[in-house]
This record gives C-alpha cells, sequence and structure tokens, in this order.
C-alpha cells in the first residue's frame, strides 16, 4: 500500500532538517567559542626564585599574550613534583621544573609533554655536609642519613653518585624530606648530608659554612624543562610558541642583568642579593626546543630510576616530547 505524502508533512521535514544542520552548526561554533575561551586563558605555575618568577615579575609574557587576546594567569607552587601534579589534575597549562618530576610524573600517568628546555647547570645542584663534619668524601657516607626531596633532580645525582662509588641505593639511608625541612634537619645535625639544589645550596653555604661535598658537574647536565599538558598543546600551540619566546626574551635579559634579576629574586626567597646573584649564575638560560641529545639524556634518567625500582615502569620519553 502506497503512503500519501501530504505537503505539510513535507515542510515539516524540511524544518527539522534545517533545524538539525543549525543545531550542528551551533555545537561547533559552541565548541569553538569553547575552546577560545579556553585559550584567553594561560594558567603558569611558577616558584619563587625562579626563572619563571624573573618573567612575572618583569611582565613581557603578560604583555605579549594581552597583544594575542590571551590572559595570563600566575599560579604558584612550593616545588617541581607539585607543580607537576598541578598540570596533572589540570589547574595550570605550563610549568618549568627540574630533569626529575617530569619522569616521577610521567610513570605516574601523567598527561604531560615536554615543551622546550634551558641549558645544563650542573652547578647548581650539591652534596653539602656541616662545616665540621669529618666526612670529606663521598664514599664515606655508605651507612649515613642523606635528606633529599623525592623526585626531584637531585634525586638523580644522587643515583649517579651510588653508582660513580659502586654503592647500592640501599648502602645508604635516604630521608625524603622537602627543602625547608631538610635545611632544619641539617642545622640540628640529624642528617649527615643534604642534597639539594640552589639557591637552597647557596643560601646554606653562605649562612651556615656548610660544606660543599659534591657537585653535579661530571655527573649530571641539570636540564629545567618547560612542560604542558597534551590536551593543551594540541588546541593551543600558537600559545606555548609564543611563550617560549617570551622566556627568551627574559633569559636573554637575566644574562646581561644579574644583579637586577637578583634584587628581583633576594626578597622572594629571603636571601642576600649577593647569595641570590651566585645562585642565579650557577644556571644555564637559552631556551631551545629538546633536541635528540636531550631526549637520549632524560631517558637514561628514566632508565635509571626503572632499573632502580624507584618508578612503577620502564618509559618511553620521546612519546611525549612536543614537536612545535
Amino acid at each position: 500500500m502506497s503512503r500519501t505524502f501530504h505537503p505539510g508533512r513535507r515542510k515539516s521535514i524540511q524544518l527539522i532538517g534545517a533545524l538539525a544542520a543549525w543545531g550542528g552548526t551551533a555545537a561547533t561554533a559552541s565548541l569553538a567559542w569553547a575552546q577560545q575561551t579556553q585559550a584567553r586563558e594561560f594558567r603558569v605555575g611558577w616558584q619563587k626564585g625562579s626563572n619563571l618568577a624573573i618573567l612575572k615579575a618583569r611582565g613581557n609574557l603578560d604583555e605579549r599574550l594581552a597583544r594575542e587576546g590571551v590572559t595570563v594567569r600566575w599560579i604558584e607552587f612550593t616545588a617541581g613534583p607539585q607543580m607537576l601534579e598541578g598540570l596533572n589534575v589540570g589547574s595550570i597549562d605550563f610549568a618549568c621544573v627540574g630533569e626529575t618530576p617530569p619522569v616521577f610524573a610521567q610513570a605516574a600517568g601523567a598527561d604531560l609533554v615536554y615543551v622546550a628546555n634551558e641549558p645544563p647547570a650542573p652547578r647548581a645542584e650539591k652534596v653539602l655536609v656541616q662545616k665540621d663534619s669529618p666526612i670529606r668524601a663521598f664514599s664515606e657516607l655508605k651507612g649515613k642519613r642523606i635528606a633529599l626531596n623525592r623526585g626531584s633532580n637531585v634525586h638523580y645525582l644522587l643515583l649517579r653518585l651510588l653508582e660513580r662509588e659502586g654503592l647500592q641505593y640501599s648502602d645508604v639511608n635516604v630521608i625524603y624530606l622537602p627543602p625547608a625541612d631538610a635545611r632544619a634537619a641539617f642545622e640540628n645535625g640529624s642528617i649527615d648530608a643534604w642534597i639539594i639544589w640552589d639557591p637552597f645550596a647557596q643560601a646554606a653555604i653562605g649562612q651556615v659554612d656548610a660544606h660543599v661535598l659534591e657537585s653535579g658537574e661530571g655527573l649530571v647536565h641539570n636540564y629545567n624543562f618547560y612542560l604542558s599538558t597534551g590536551k593543551y598543546a594540541k588546541a593551543h600551540p600558537e600559545v606555548l610558541t609564543w611563550a617560549i619566546e617570551e622566556v627568551k626574551v627574559s633569559d636573554d635579559w637575566t644574562l646581561a642583568h644579574f644583579d637586577e634579576a637578583a634584587e628581583i629574586l633576594a626578597p622572594q626567597i629571603g636571601l642576600s642579593k649577593d647569595i641570590t646573584r651566585t645562585a642565579l649564575q650557577n644556571y644555564g638560560y637559552g631556551v631551545q626546543y629538546l633536541d635528540d641529545a636531550v631526549i637520549r639524556n632524560q631517558q637514561a634518567i628514566a632508565d635509571a630510576f626503572s632499573g632502580q625500582k624507584l618508578i612503577p615502569r620502564p618509559l618511553d620519553v620521546a612519546s611525549v616530547v612536543w614537536r612545535p
């Protein structure tokens, strides 16, 4: 039996089709608007005393992104591992940390990508002992108490020192402490050595005459990395490119103005300008996108931690390197 088709029904169907088409267009427009809205705010994690603190203080990133219609929101963190947790849960879009925190974060399943890196800064990592300590060689720390911040850049320095001396991880008593707690333990003698980075190391040297047992020179590179999430990098690559361009501007300025940079950072971290300036000079400046040598070095760090069972699985670092 044939079905009678009325003109009114044809108009209804056409209207429904038009509404459906409009709905698809509206949904697409709504998604594009949401993405643009998200892109209008760039959330940057920073720490007091860091190179991003200089970038924040000078304001050139804010000015550049404002010209592009993007507002920068600065969110402060106390250390790299906490910052990467913020990146993982989606509270920030951009961060700068040392070599090891990204390894621990990737091992934990975080959605992160390496965006760029600063040059090596091995002098900015140190093993300290008290000024009156009888210990004068790292090998003498066998069986002793060594404090460090778990998952930080200096954690890898410990692995390299143990490897050099033919010692096992279990040959030393590793105590995981954040910098402030480790400094207190160092001063009261409840630890035998402290592995720490600048400016904390430089502060202990200048304020309590800590003795430098080792530095990272000849053992580690100590790169600083700029990171984002895979999701953000895919959606807003242009914002990351602009950010790295402004980091380069800030790096060039710092290299030419260490005194002024120290004046910015010293009040933030409660240190003298001289101590802060020395710490600044121990870091590298000249941001660049990751090359094969940097990726290989980061892979070696990941392999070292997985080999020690300090992270739960092997990693492929190259798979989370962003290519602009």
